[in-house]
């Protein structure tokens, strides 16, 4: 097969087909198509009600049977829409077929649907020609997936931005301003000894205001890798301290089985929240303890590797009991890192020294009782605000792919490097090569210059049919 010059990927002047919604039973499932034979292949297949002079007009849904050709065999009743390029969601002829959603119907229309000409399309080709046709930039490509991944409003606000371009237009703004500096420095390179000293005292005072807004948004990826991948918490401690009891109650539901019996559970249970708008990752852990059996030690075990990844950790301490060793050697080990050390079990007569757990760690300590509710809103907002400071922002755009951050520290790094070449009063020719690396990494969040690897590992994090 021929593959696109660019990308390593098929060359985008065939007719790609995908089944673009999930597979399951449901009311609705869609089977796109986009290319030069997609208006060609719905013919052939679709036959509409009523009268067939005006049928698939551009942006118009048609009811009608999707029949096979070769038996004569009504497949489905669908919607049929057309949008002919370049008003479509790739630039080029769209047909989406709607039909009743269940393996058997998607399967079956798709396999009609190839074998009258078009090939399956490779794992975000659509998102992908609509990269590669100009409809968007690489930042509201990666969008498509952020909203699709969204698990909160919060999450969702900030995807739909990006979707929507801000973000590429903040880059774009930074990028074409940092472009125009550069013009100075190399009309000032032409002019030689005629160039005046306001130039360079010019281009110092707008790269220092570059820097600024590069730096915020550089910053923003601490929030933004929140938005995006949630907060990993891991709930931690000896068994029957209420663990499982803690989940269950984050997630008002009965998920995980609760007994008196120590050790019953075993393996890691991991499930997604939200707390006032933050994804939240919760892990019920093994209770840490020296282990019984084997299936015990293996649990521990991913505690303990679940403890490691964190970013935080709720360690949980029974208020009616004593502070036993273990607790005191893990939590211990546990200084330093981001903890919340929560006294579950309020509603019994306490029993641990709350005072001497003050004096001895650096936590800050709540109380709980994770089996009437008690406290549990004081520790969601210890909980978001452990992880976001002063709350999720509101303002500007944020970053949330690393992909973005890398490229912003290394043109943070040529700026600044480029600063010292204006200080120290060395060539300018050295300032014109560290702006133009500063320019492309821009370029490069926005996909006008960036490596074919980097393209191929983007979209191939893409399900079918997007």
């Amino acid at each position: 097969m021929n593959q696109h010059p660019e990308l390593g990927m098929p060359p985008p002047h065939d007719t790609i087909a995908a089944i673009s919604t999930p597979l399951g039973e449901a009311g609705i499932g869609i089977v796109r198509l986009s290319g030069p034979q997609a208006e060609s292949i719905a013919r052939n297949l679709f036959h509409p009600y009523g009268d067939n002079t005006k049928a698939l007009n551009s942006h118009h849904l048609v009811l009608g049977q999707l029949i096979d050709p070769a038996q004569g065999e009504v497949v489905d009743e669908v919607l049929v829409s057309l949008m002919q390029a370049p008003h479509s969601y790739t630039r080029e002829d769209v047909i989406e077929i709607n039909c009743h959603s269940g393996y058997g119907v998607l399967a079956r229309i798709l396999d009609l649907v190839l074998a009258h000409g078009a090939r399956l399309a490779v794992p975000g080709e659509f998102t992908q020609r609509a990269f590669l046709s100009g409809r968007i930039d690489l930042t509201q490509a990666e969008a498509v997936l952020e909203v699709i991944q969204a698990r909160t409003s919060a999450s969702l606000r900030v995807a739909a931005q990006h979707l929507a371009g801000r973000l590429g237009q903040e880059i774009r703004d930074l990028k074409d301003r940092l472009t125009e500096i550069l013009s100075w420095v190399e009309a000032a390179i032409d002019f030689g000894e005629e160039t005046p000293e306001l130039v360079c005292d010019e281009v110092r005072r707008e790269l220092t205001a570059l820097e600024g807004r590069l730096q915020v948004l550089q910053d923003s990826y601490t929030q933004g890798r929140l938005f995006r991948e949630g907060l990993d918490v891991v709930i931690a401690g000896r068994p029957n301290v209420g663990k499982s009891s803690l989940l269950n109650r984050f997630l008002q539901e009965e998920r995980v089985i609760v007994t008196e019996i120590p050790g019953t559970t075993r393996d890691v249970i991991e499930e997604m929240v939200s707390i006032q708008g933050l994804p939240v990752r919760l892990s019920d852990t093994a209770g840490l303890r020296p282990a019984q059996d084997r299936a015990e030690e293996l649990g521990i075990q991913r505690t303990q590797e679940r403890l490691a990844r964190a970013d935080l950790i709720i360690y949980l301490l029974d208020l009616s009991q004593p502070l036993a060793p273990e607790d005191e050697l893990q939590l211990n080990a546990l200084i330093g890192r981001s903890v919340l050390l929560v006294l579950n079990k309020a509603d019994l007569v306490p029993v641990l020294p709350v005072e001497t757990l003050r004096s001895r760690w650096p936590f800050p300590i709540l109380t709980i009782s994770a089996l009437t509710g008690q406290g549990l809103h004081q520790l969601t907002n210890t909980i978001f605000q452990t992880a976001t400071g002063n709350g999720l922002s509101r303002q500007g755009q944020i970053v949330t792919q690393a992909r973005h951050r890398q490229n912003l520290v290394a043109c943070l790094k040529f700026i600044k490097q480029g600063q010292t070449i204006l200080s120290t009063g060395q060539p300018l020719e050295l300032l014109a090569l560290d702006l133009q690396e500063a320019v492309r990494q821009l370029a490069e969040i926005l996909g006008e210059e960036i490596g074919d690897d980097v393209l191929d590992r983007i979209f191939a994090q893409f399900c079918l049919g997007k």
